[in-house]
């Protein structure tokens, strides 16, 4: 899909891992990695399956799902875990995300033509049994990049396909660079690029979308409508495993076998998926409630002995992060602009801010050693691309009070105040959820206060996700820094993320130097990996170094999985293409 996945809805520092993609290499050799960890698999064990049954899902989040069943314009973690069930990507991978020809559709890629052949299989078919054509795939296109769907997905990187650019800013009624050799029922699309890229065949690449839409079932609906339409929030198609059956509006769904299916009929009868709030999903994985549920970190002792789950984890490819407000983002240009005069424009005070977080203390304390301070922007999943020298940021108060005395944030009484003398009020925006999330954040709050910072919650207290996303997307104008988190695709250029196009920069941040390593990240020169090596290491090494976001942790996901159940895999070569098992090998075992 997008090299982004989804905003987390729940992030690390409310003491549940955020819950989207999980890891390729499995390189979970982080100095401050939990040893009792390694004891867990990434499976639950083979056994005979049987048909029948239901599975009872816990969607663990304080507040209510939206329900926009759309890759194309949902942009949190939450609603793609409520439609994993059916949602299934176009292209399959093995377990370090490369494209394999195993899934729904089959990819060939011609660096010299500059194209990407996508060829969905015969029989593929959307739950209403229509087939999925070359038009479905285009018309996921057409929804990003019109700009009437509003929808966040549009990247400059999804704009290197010939004709995207032109079709977005409405000089054209079509997508030149979309070849449908065989007509739009065919069911081959070749993608013409202006440029290749390195990473285009890896899974999550940014360059091209990876799942299709249902063009005769939504054709009739306005762009402008989609979002709201009940063609996309009760009533949905999918050509995955199961369909949706009812929905209980932001609370939960009910899935059914999709008899449509490509690979066959699935094994369950049914799959209810339930919203939880976090503070009571302990109790309900002791309680045997859900057969699949995610354990919150800081409730681990609570559970781990409980009889009849088996407990599978793995470090996702994400992480918790402190952003900085320098800017807002221009909706009629399509870029940031950062503010020079910005109170949160001084790399100084941003420094001394990433240094007074006193990470591994307070994890230990709340997480049971199950997450962990994350030394850069690029995890460390990612091979030969992490950077081990990137000038990380550690607990150091002295350190902290140093640089804030030597950039002339003098003290006035309590409290420092700017180097033009003017009070210095910084104002913070945390997201509520689990029992912990309060203590953590206050914790923070007390070590800036150390070192002289007058640092308040925006809005007096936590605030629900939805809430805090929507003021952090639009730059609200009382929020200074934020604590989020980001859900990663499985190609590991942060251009989508951190580019001046790029609407998911929420710091707002541009500098030349910046731009310039994104682009060589990116570059014709990065088909030499080790050309690409560096300068990814170059890029985190900047990024530390700017403080512009300061990485703050990661943590293992634990999910805790009724022992009767067999086929519950987190490979990604098992996986549905959008960070969730396949629930088409899920079954009670006989």
């Amino acid at each position: 899909m997008s090299k982004v996945k989804v905003l987390s809805s729940i992030g690390l520092l409310t003491g549940v891992a955020l819950t989207l993609t999980a890891c390729g290499s499995n390189s979970n050799s982080s100095s401050n990695s939990a040893s009792s960890v390694s004891k867990f698999k990434d499976s639950v064990p083979t056994k005979t399956a049987k048909s029948g049954g239901t599975v009872n899902y816990a969607i663990e989040t304080d507040s209510p799902f939206t329900g926009i069943f759309s890759n194309e314009l949902s942009t949190t973690s939450t609603d793609s875990e409520v439609m994993q069930f059916g949602n299934e990507s176009l292209l399959a991978t093995d377990d370090s995300y490369k494209f394999t020809n195993k899934g729904a559709a089959t990819f060939k890629l011609d660096k010299n033509a500059k194209t990407v052949t996508i060829e969905v299989k015969k029989g593929v078919k959307w739950s209403d049994g229509k087939q999925v054509t070359a038009k479905d795939i285009e018309y996921a296109y057409e929804i990003i990049a019109n700009k009437a769907t509003n929808s966040q997905r549009y990247t400059s990187s999804l704009a290197d396909i010939v004709g995207l650019e032109e079709y977005h800013e409405g000089k054209s009624s079509t997508i030149s660079g979309i070849e449908m050799p065989d007509g739009e029922n065919g069911r081959k699309v070749v993608l013409h690029f202006k440029e290749m890229k390195p990473g285009m065949t890896q899974s999550g690449n940014g360059y091209f979308w990876e799942t299709a839409v249902p063009y005769h079932y939504l054709k009739d609906v306005a762009f402008k409508d989609l979002e709201s339409s009940d063609k996309v929030r009760k009533n949905p198609l999918f050509f995955g495993p199961y369909k949706l059956q009812s929905i209980v509006r932001g609370q939960s769904t009910t899935w059914v076998p999709n008899k449509y299916y490509w690979r066959g009929t699935p094994k369950l009868k049914k799959i209810v998926a339930t919203v939880v709030g976090t503070n009571s999903v302990t109790q309900s994985i002791k309680s045997k409630k859900f057969d699949v549920a995610k354990v919150i970190n800081s409730q681990w002792s609570n559970v781990k002995n409980t009889k009849g789950v088996n407990f599978i984890a793995q470090v996702p490819l994400s992480y918790s992060y402190l952003g900085f407000k320098v800017g807002k983002y221009d909706t009629k240009t399509g870029k940031n602009v950062m503010d020079k005069n910005s109170k949160m424009n001084n790399k100084a005070l941003r420094q001394a801010i990433a240094y007074a977080m006193n990470v591994n203390e307070a994890y230990k304390r709340y997480f049971n050693g199950l997450a962990f301070r994350v030394p850069t922007l690029i995890p460390e999943q990612f091979g030969k691309y992490f950077s081990k020298n990137a000038d990380a940021y550690s607990y150091n108060l002295k350190k902290a009070e140093q640089i804030l005395d030597k950039a002339g944030y003098k003290k006035k009484g309590k409290y420092r105040v700017q180097p033009n003398g003017k009070k210095l009020v910084i104002y913070l925006a945390a997201r509520s959820g689990s029992s912990v999330s309060d203590s953590i954040t206050q914790n923070y709050i007390q070590q800036w206060r150390k070192i002289g910072l007058d640092v308040k919650l925006s809005s007096g207290r936590l605030m629900e996700s939805n809430s805090f996303y929507d003021k952090i997307e639009n730059d609200s104008p009382n929020i200074d820094m934020f604590m989020a988190g980001w859900s990663l695709s499985s190609e590991p250029s942060p251009a989508d993320l951190y580019s001046e196009q790029a609407p998911f920069n929420f710091a707002r941040f541009v500098t030349k130097k910046n731009t310039q390593l994104l682009n060589e990240i990116d570059s014709q020169k990065a088909f030499n990996n080790s050309y690409r090596v560096k300068k990814f290491h170059e890029w985190q090494k900047y990024m530390n170094d700017e403080a512009y976001v300061v990485p703050v942790s990661n943590g293992y996901e634990i999910s805790a999985i009724n022992n009767k159940l067999t086929g519950y895999s987190l490979k990604p070569s098992l996986g549905n293409g959008s960070g969730q098992p396949n629930w088409y090998y899920v079954a009670y075992a006989k």
